[in-house]
């Protein structure tokens, strides 16, 4: 069996949005020194992250857009005219040092994953998961969406269906702007309700492909494991996808500061884990959203335990110590004194609680639909 592969790269490290931006705080370099901390990340299992030629990108990126975001890098600067026709230079979206290089970064990840691939197997990037990008505009801090270039890179390299599971806390609109309608690809988004980008909605299908799942406020483990049982685990089945892409945002962990959902890290692993038992011949593991530093190094290693079939223990070494302890989260209340866990643990406990009415209402409309049956309109069924 081939061992799964992580795609990381040093750009990450000390690469910020600005000292106030919620993406000011290390990610991926910490799952990087974790996972290298705990034996876990070998030589043999990593890969560095080429950065996407502008070429590359306009196979969903429009080439405007692409020259927009590299001129804005060199000059550290953008026009009236390109802030109200790109969204660069905004809040969420602001200049920095590496607003091309570094999502560029993990556009070219996602594009080499589709060709890693072809023969099979399981690839962690968690440099990935930027799901609200559009082709000629950023949005809520993705800049590029390779989310949809890690689609249609698996498609290039012969992957003719595509799964696409997504449990940020924000609703993949950039994806679901790509791929509605196509009969080809399964789309499932469980998101916080009202919430930012307020789009998603139960009753939005896509043209058929697409379950939308809003959930509201203080969503637990136990909602969580109902939705992984009646509707993710039986419509990725039913499709019987060439490749499963799981974007897993940690920002609908209870600790992170732009949500208000209540999952602790299990959660997200066992999401992982049900969908590794479909035995899919490709899978594709995203980050995503994810604004605390800890909940966020915490459990994006943990998927890289679980993607490897490793023990997660109940007390990390020393050395992994060191590198949660060396985290700073400046100019946040729960920075100043975060509790112990943090520094001595991946796992969460977990935070079970009850199944609300509202959700098991609206996993039982969306268990209904076409799609969670894989029966998609337009899909054809044969192999």
């Amino acid at each position: 069996m081939l061992r799964p592969l992580f795609l990381g790269s040093e750009i990450y490290r000390g690469s910020s949005y600005g000292p106030r931006h919620p993406l000011r705080v290390p990610r991926v370099s910490t799952v990087m020194d974790l996972g290298r901390a705990m034996g876990w990340l070998t030589p043999e299992q990593y890969r560095p992250s080429p950065r996407a030629k502008p070429a590359a990108l306009t196979i969903w990126h429009t080439a405007d857009y692409v020259e927009a975001l590299q001129t804005a890098e060199r000059r550290q600067d953008v026009t009236e005219a390109v802030r109200t026709r790109h969204a660069l230079g905004t809040v969420s979206n602001p200049v920095y040092p590496e607003m091309f290089r570094r999502p560029a970064t993990a556009a070219g990840a996602s594009l080499l994953a589709g060709e890693l691939l072809a023969g099979g197997g399981a690839i962690h990037h968690p440099g990935g998961g930027t799901h609200h990008g559009f082709p000629d505009r950023a949005g809520g801090f993705c800049y590029l969406n390779d989310a949809v270039l890690a689609i249609l890179s698996l498609r290039r390299a012969g992957a003719r269906k595509v799964a696409y599971v997504d449990i940020d806390a924000h609703h993949a609109d950039g994806v679901e702007h790509a791929f509605a309608g196509d009969p080809e690809t399964l789309l499932i988004s469980v998101h916080e309700e009202r919430r930012w980008p307020f789009t998603g909605a139960l009753e939005d299908d896509g043209g058929g492909n697409v379950l939308n799942l809003p959930v509201p406020r203080g969503f637990n483990d136990t909602e969580m494991a109902e939705i992984r049982e009646a509707l993710i685990l039986p419509a990725v089945a039913g499709f019987a996808p060439d490749a499963v892409v799981l974007q897993c945002g940690a920002d609908a962990v209870e600790e992170d500061p732009l949500s208000r959902l209540s999952l602790s890290n299990n959660a997200h692993w066992a999401v992982l884990a049900s969908l590794m038992s479909l035995g899919p011949p490709r899978l594709l593991v995203m980050g995503g959203g994810g604004y605390n530093p800890w909940s966020v190094g915490r459990l994006w290693t943990g998927n890289w335990a679980v993607l490897n079939g490793l023990e997660i223990p109940d007390r990390l070494p020393p050395e992994a110590e060191e590198v949660l302890r060396g985290l700073q989260w400046t100019n946040a209340r729960a920075g100043r004194n975060p509790p112990g866990h943090w520094f001595t643990t991946l796992r969460d406990a977990p935070r079970p609680g009850p199944l609300r009415a509202e959700v098991a209402e609206r996993i039982g409309v969306l268990a209904g639909r076409p799609a969670a049956r894989g029966t998609i309109p337009g899909h054809s069924t044969r192999n």
